[in-house]
């Protein structure tokens, strides 16, 4: 059986050598796509997604909302005061 030293030597050549692999296999990679790209004729702005550019996220609707105060609530965290123990249905929006 091995000694924990060996092991530890053979995990690290294969680190290496896994290292090493990945490098050589990655810059193949990126030349197959350089090639692709030129063949035809892709730009790196035809790779970026199409769509709304600096879209907001939408936040939660207005659910629910006070009408003497105007207050509103999302239905989500923490119910406030001037809804608890009332009949939410009457606050819906």
């Amino acid at each position: 059986m091995a000694s924990l030293k060996e092991i530890q030597a053979q995990i690290e050549q294969l680190q290496q050598q896994a290292a090493a692999q990945r490098e050589q296999e990655l810059s193949g990679a990126i030349q197959q796509i350089r090639d692709l790209m030129q063949e035809f004729g892709i730009t790196v702005d035809d790779l970026q997604p199409k769509g709304k550019k600096g879209a907001a996220k939408k936040s939660g609707t207005v659910q629910f909302r006070n009408p003497q105060t105007g207050d509103t609530w999302s239905g989500r965290g923490r119910m406030p005061n001037w809804l608890a123990g009332q009949d939410r249905e009457q606050f819906r929006v």
